[in-house]
């Protein structure tokens, strides 16, 4: 069962579709990478999926219900967790508020944000459960700012995990990232997929061919080669048009 589909997404900037007609599937414990050249229309798309953007036509539904229409905070309270390509954390809080200010808001709890959400017994132990996941928790208490740029990274997943997703949108997760913090976050999603459906966009090809199940090529706004890694890296359209290779 697709726990997430997209259905003829078309999306159009004046003169120029950036999205045309795009349809895809991610079914439960699967990873959908989603890859391309810079100006693809990757982004465009996640921001049509996540309510960012709204699309001109086609769908999108979540675990088999049409949330096309919906608002973003609608969007992430039935289960659509995104990250982003630039991260976004509040810097002034600390990790442990940042995480239990997203559950707070997925919980509906007090929906007081301006005071410590960690004071809360049970969205204390949720933010740090959450922590611990990513490898975070040692760094509970100091403030988000103080992170290190992959700490950051890997705060912005917790951020997301908190929200109790369904599936997860990940654009770009590795961005600015050095080998080993790639592979550290790579071995957290390889854990993670097992149980999240993921849609991912990302350049390290390592990554992509370690976490998908199925490849989509994205250019100019069309999908122009899908199938599983070794399909994706064997295809002569796939190779010409963003694996660095020309078309036999």
């Amino acid at each position: 069962m697709s726990i997430l589909e997209i259905r003829n997404l078309t999306k159009t900037f004046g003169a120029v579709r950036v999205s045309k007609e795009i349809s895809l599937t991610v079914g439960a414990r699967q990873c959908h990478a989603l890859i391309g050249p810079n100006g693809a229309g990757k982004t465009t798309l996640i921001h049509q999926i996540s309510g960012v953007l709204t699309p001109d036509a086609g769908a999108v539904l979540l675990d088999g219900t049409d949330i096309t229409a919906l608002p973003m905070w609608r969007r992430a309270q039935a289960g659509l967790g995104r990250t982003f390509q630039i991260s976004s954390t509040l810097h002034s809080f600390s990790v442990l508020e940042n995480v239990a200010l997203a559950a707070q808001a997925k919980a509906g709890s007090s929906m007081r944000f301006f005071r410590p959400a960690a004071t809360e017994a049970a969205l204390n132990r949720q933010a740090e459960a959450v922590l611990d996941r990513v490898g975070l928790l040692r760094r509970a208490r100091i403030l988000a700012g103080d992170l290190s740029h992959g700490e950051r990274r890997l705060l912005e997943l917790a951020i997301a995990l908190a929200g109790a997703p369904k599936v997860l949108l990940l654009d770009e997760p590795m961005a600015g990232l050095g080998r080993v913090e790639s592979e550290r976050l790579t071995d957290i999603l390889a854990e993670l997929r097992r149980e999240i459906p993921m849609l991912l966009i990302e350049h390290d090809m390592d990554a992509i061919f370690r976490l998908a199940d199925t490849v989509a090529v994205l250019v100019e706004g069309a999908v122009v080669a899908r199938g599983t890694p070794d399909e994706v890296r064997a295809d002569p359209v796939a190779r010409a048009a963003y694996l660095g290779e020309e078309s036999a």
